[in-house]
C-alpha cells in the first residue's frame, strides 16, 4: 500500500487515510450506524453496544496494554551481557529513529523533538555513554507536518546543548519509517559500518526493523540490525483501575493500531 501510494504520487494523503482509520473514527462510525439503525429494526443495538463497549476497551489501559503486545509484539530490552559486548565493536554505529518534532517552541527558541523522540534520544545516549559507539540520529519533516527544521536538526540541538554530545550522523530527508530506514543505511554504509543498534520504541520496533532488514539487503555489503528498544513495561497484575476508560490506555490503543497498519501497509 504504501508503495503503491508513492507510485500514485499521493504520499501526503496518508496522514488523512490514517484518521479515516485509527481509533476512535471506526468505533464512531459503528455507533451511529447502530443509531440509524435502530429506526427501523432492534438489530441496531448490536453495532451500537459493539461500538460502546469497543470504545471503552480501547480507551482502558488494560485494553490499549493488550493491544500493544498483540499487534505489535515488542522484542526484549537489550540485556546487560548485550550492552557489554557492543563496548568498543568496530563498525558499529546507534541510530536513534525520530518521532515527530515541535517545530517552534517559544521556551527553547526553536524546533524541539516530540515526547516519544526525545524518549528514545535519552535512552541513545545512555548506550552511547555505555558503548562508546558513535550515534546518529534519522528523522526529517513527516507527511502533512509543518515545515521547519528537521528532527534531525532538533536532536542535534539538543545533544550539543542538554547532554553535550556530538551527534556522528544526522539523516533529515526521511518522511516515515520506510524512508528512515532506505536513507540511514546509504549514509551508514558509506561509512564502513556495517552493524546498527536500532533504537526505538517497543512498539515500533517490528514496522522498523523490517524496513531496515529491506534496505539492508538492497545491494551493497551486508548490514546487521541489533534491535535495542525503550519505553517497555512490566508485567503486572491486573487492577480494577486498569479496566476503566483513562487517557493512557486509548493513547496506548491508537499506537498499537497506527504501528500495525503501518505494517500491513509497508509503511
Amino acid at each position: 500500500m504504501n508503495d503503491l501510494l508513492m507510485r500514485l504520487g499521493i504520499e501526503s494523503w496518508k496522514p488523512a487515510l490514517a484518521t479515516l482509520l485509527l481509533p476512535p473514527v471506526p468505533l464512531l462510525l459503528l455507533i451511529l450506524i447502530g443509531a440509524l439503525m435502530l429506526r427501523r429494526r432492534a438489530l441496531g443495538w448490536l453495532p451500537l453496544l459493539a461500538g460502546v463497549a469497543g470504545l471503552w476497551a480501547i480507551c482502558s489501559s488494560a485494553g490499549g496494554q493488550w493491544l500493544v503486545t498483540r499487534l505489535t509484539q515488542p522484542p526484549p530490552v537489550l540485556s546487560e551481557a548485550q550492552v557489554q559486548s557492543l563496548r568498543g565493536a568496530p563498525h558499529t554505529a546507534i541510530l536513534v529513529l525520530g518521532a515527530g518534532r515541535y517545530p517552534w517552541a517559544p521556551e527553547y527558541g526553536g524546533a524541539v523533538l516530540k515526547p516519544l523522540a526525545a524518549e528514545r534520544l535519552r535512552y541513545g545516549v545512555r548506550l552511547a555513554h555505555r558503548t562508546g559507539l558513535p550515534l546518529g540520529f534519522s528523522g526529517g519533516v513527516g507527511h502533512g507536518s509543518e515545515g521547519g527544521p528537521s528532527e534531525a536538526e532538533a536532536a542535534a540541538a539538543m545533544l550539543a546543548e542538554d547532554y553535550r554530545l556530538p551527534l556522528r550522523w544526522a539523516e533529515g530527508r526521511s518522511r516515515d519509517t520506510t524512508e528512515n530506514a532506505r536513507y540511514s543505511v546509504e549514509m551508514l554504509r558509506r561509512d564502513g559500518i556495517t552493524r546498527i543498534v536500532l533504537v526505538t520504541h517497543g512498539f515500533h520496533m517490528r514496522r522498523a526493523l523490517g524496513a531496515f532488514e529491506r534496505a539492508a539487503a538492497d545491494g551493497g555489503p551486508p548490514i546487521e540490525i541489533v534491535p535495542a528498544p525503550t519505553g517497555m513495561r512490566a508485567p503486572r497484575p491486573l487492577l480494577l483501575s486498569d479496566l476503566m476508560p483513562e487517557p493512557e490506555g486509548y493513547r496506548l490503543s491508537w499506537i498499537a493500531v497506527h504501528e500495525w497498519l503501518g505494517r500491513l501497509a509497508g509503511a
